[in-house]
């Protein structure tokens, strides 16, 4: 093969010529190649010539191997070419007697019963769009959508699908119900449509929002729709003497919930007060109670739908068929849209960042997780013009998570410092230094929220790359401190007390960072137990490196708690930065809240009250603490666990002969390689640790594991008693997902607990190579994050 060549072409070789690929053995050999029969041309226009023995001459000169090519015969035309009369790939290729449009009547009179079917089947259609399919295969397959909208509608009046229908003409009562929904539709459509494209979402994952050159009605006005849709529904309010009073309401109510839906996604742009908001939410989800009792009031029409009309749609798709959920599956899809949409809301209650971060990552985790459409308003609430919620600006959003994470009450958050304006107070130094650290974490801090709106998958991927981005922010911001540590005056401390280690400064910005940056490795660790990117026989390193990060974070809080709450502390003393007289060194003063019980002899200050602020900050990092500390236990009790069925070979790896256990390793640890603190170990460090090396038995490692497991569970269960200021969970909902995750935690820590105490009791009888071990799969276990394998007695075959 010449490899200058640049286009895909063809040829063939002497072998090939005697192949007959009409018999129904191809892989016998024939001296002759029977011929094909000639084209039957019938045009008087064109002069048909054989060229098959040419053909034959040409392609038995060919060297084995050897292309020949044409310059303008492009890789697009060749595949192409591949398509044409294929019916899975050629949309124009017809049946045969089959026409090319469609011969259903959409002028043909409708009964009400069939109205009430095609609007059943559109909000079908809808709601499969809604879940990512394209609309090509969905609500673009209804013949009265596709004559509404050719030629393009320019005005309310032209977006009819019967054509020649004049303004003020009387209209069948039917098609104008029908016709008013289609617009209200189409119309929602439009909406959901660019408000996706406005938000951060992911083509072909999340959804398509390709519309194939037809216009959604852009540019008619919704006030026009609405008042057709209300004109309709007067119409059948006014027939109700002469259809049935079930069959009006179920006419009327999904004309409502049109209404109703159109209403809630014009509302959703204002940002307001969230109890306005959620009316249209709350008046769909009374209609589509209605809604549903009454489908059995539909007569179907199929015809009316039909998959020919993508062979008039701007796509290089070959046809596909049409997608529709059933109607259950249906009303549970727009049951749970309607509840998203009412919840979803509830971030406008801003209370502090941490419960914002909270309800987003607890909303986001719901399973199934919130439709796109729903993570598209969410992202339009937290971000929409850089205005957090309507109403907050970025700096306010990091100001608040700083007080609460390691500033209380400290002067480098004083509002007062950007009113300075002589450049020798130190107050100026301070506004500039700090708005410096903003601009450059700013990015890195909304980019958590914005990843979390992205679906479950793209989730982590997206924490994998931002996880380099805040390495750097760390560097930065050790920078930053550095400077800082010159304008409050901070005199260093020893930490931890009695060390004897040499004193050191409170870093509060870095030490914010690092703070986020372990927590980002954490989520990224259990994301992928979530999403089942490790096997069974990797569990017990990846939760020993959960237990190692969750570890390394809680020493990381008890530091932070240690200079945030020490009354020597400048960085958190308001009154130093305002020219006070010198601290005192006279008398050492022990702080209650202080992580040591021996005083060390440091400058100390009279303490004053704790304020508001100080007591946010205390009881975020208990909670934090908590937390990681809970989850280092559980991570530990559960890589004990798997290490001790490793060792009784309940769990074996699977055959891998193009692997070794270091490049696994390698592509499992690759989103941590270039993190320089916390350092990632070594393969030899990380194998020991995991094979635990220095218990010897496996009875010993099951002790750990359930004295492990049963410290998490107390932890948890500490947990479960906080209320919503102390979990940071106070906008509305949250605190329930919040503590229906923490039970879901428990119910792990105690099916931990009784699966090593199976193992023990087997290992001490001498039946270990008697058991059963069942990883369960995601979804299927107590928690996403903790697979908590199912031990049981084998079958009796099994044994055998």
């Amino acid at each position: 093969m010449n490899p200058d060549d640049d286009a895909i072409t063809w040829g063939m070789s002497e072998d090939l010529m005697d192949l007959n690929l009409d018999h129904p053995n191809p892989g016998l050999h024939f001296n002759s190649f029977e011929e094909p029969p000639p084209p039957m041309i019938s045009s008087e226009g064109v002069i048909a010539h054989d060229i098959t023995q040419k053909f034959f001459s040409a392609a038995a000169s060919l060297k084995p191997g050897e292309l020949v090519k044409d310059g303008y015969f492009t890789l697009f035309e060749a595949v192409g070419s591949l398509e044409v009369m294929d019916p899975k790939m050629d949309s124009g290729c017809l049946a045969p007697g089959e026409s090319l449009d469609e011969d259903y009547d959409v002028t043909r009179p409708l009964l009400p019963s069939e109205v009430v079917a095609i609007i059943d089947q559109l909000l079908c259609l809808e709601m499969a769009w809604h879940l990512g399919y394209p609309l090509s295969q969905t609500l673009f397959t209804s013949v009265y959508i596709e004559n509404m909208l050719q030629p393009s509608p320019t005005t309310i009046h032209d977006a009819d699908f019967i054509k020649d229908h004049a303004p003020d003409a009387p209209r069948d009562p039917m098609h104008g119900a029908l016709r008013a929904y289609c617009l209200g539709v189409i119309k929602s459509c439009y909406y959901v449509n660019e408000r996706i494209k406005y938000e951060h979402s992911y083509e072909e994952e999340d959804s398509v929002t390709n519309t194939y050159n037809r216009s959604l009605l852009e540019n008619i006005d919704l006030y026009e729709i609405r008042d057709e849709i209300m004109e309709a529904r007067k119409t059948i309010h006014d027939l109700r003497h002469a259809l049935s009073d079930e069959m009006a309401d179920a006419l009327g109510f999904r004309l409502e919930f049109r209404t109703a839906f159109l209403r809630a996604i014009e509302l959703s742009e204002l940002r307001s007060d969230p109890e306005s908001l959620s009316l249209p939410w709350s008046q769909m989800n009374g209609v589509w109670q209605v809604v549903g009792k009454t489908r059995h009031l539909g007569k179907p029409v199929p015809e009316a739908f039909s998959t020919k009309i993508q062979r008039r749609l701007a796509s290089t798709m070959p046809p596909r068929p049409i997608v529709q959920p059933s109607a259950e599956e249906t009303h549970e899809h727009f049951k749970r849209l309607i509840a998203d949409g009412i919840n979803v809301l509830n971030v406008l209650n801003y209370s502090d960042s941490q419960s914002l971060l909270n309800f987003v990552m607890t909303f986001q985790a719901q399973k199934p997780q919130p439709l796109i459409y729903i993570r598209a308003l969410l992202q339009n609430f937290l971000f929409h013009d850089m205005v957090i919620l309507g109403r907050l600006s970025i700096r306010q959003v990091i100001d608040d998570d700083l007080s609460i994470v390691v500033l209380p009450n400290s002067l480098l958050l004083d509002p007062a410092n950007d009113e300075v304006e002589a450049p020798h107070n130190p107050r100026y130094g301070i506004a500039h230094q700090m708005e410096l650290f903003r601009q450059r974490a700013a990015q890195s801090y909304l980019d958590i929220f914005r990843a979390f709106c992205q679906n479950r998958c793209r989730v982590r991927r997206t924490l994998f790359h931002s996880l380099q981005d805040w390495e750097t922010v760390q560097i930065d911001a050790e920078d930053i401190d550095q400077l800082l540590q010159h304008q409050t005056e901070e005199q260093p401390l020893v930490y931890p007390p009695g060390s004897g280690a040499p004193p050191s400064h409170s870093l509060p910005l870095s030490s914010w960072a690092y703070h986020y940056k372990l927590r980002l490795m954490e989520w990224t660790v259990q994301l992928g137990f979530e999403l089942e990117i490790y096997q069974p026989d990797e569990l017990a390193g990846m939760y020993w490196y959960l237990s190692h990060l969750a570890k390394t974070r809680a020493q990381h809080l008890d530091r932070i708690l240690f200079f945030a709450t020490h009354p020597a502390s400048t960085a958190n003393n308001h009154h130093r930065g305002r020219r006070q007289p010198p601290l005192s060194t006279s008398t050492p003063t022990t702080d209650a809240s202080s992580t040591s019980s021996t005083p060390q002899p440091q400058p100390t200050a009279t303490i004053p009250p704790s304020t508001p602020h100080q007591t946010r900050n205390k009881s975020y990092l208990h909670l934090a603490t908590l937390e990681a500390t809970t989850t280092h236990q559980l991570a530990d009790a559960l890589s004990l666990l798997y290490t001790a069925l490793a060792r009784l070979r309940l769990i074996t790896p699977p055959p891998r002969p193009y692997s070794t256990d270091a490049l696994r390793y390698q592509v499992r640890m690759k989103p941590f390689a270039p993190i320089g603190l916390p350092e990632l170990p070594s393969f030899d460090t990380f194998s020991a640790a995991v094979a635990r090396e220095g218990i010897l038995s496996v009875t010993g490692l099951l002790e750990r594991a359930g004295r492990a497991a049963a410290a998490a569970r107390g932890g948890l269960e500490v947990l479960g008693r906080m209320g919503e200021a102390e979990a940071f969970a106070v906008c509305g909902g949250c605190w329930e997902r919040w503590a229906e995750g923490v039970k879901d935690w428990t119910r792990a820590a105690i099916a931990v607990g009784v699966a090593v105490g199976a193992v023990k009791r087997a290992v001490v009888e001498g039946r270990g190579g008697g058991l059963a071990v069942e990883v369960p799969r995601a979804g299927k276990g107590y928690h996403e994050w903790w697979a908590v394998p199912r031990v049981g007695e084998k079958r009796k075959e099994e044994q055998v």
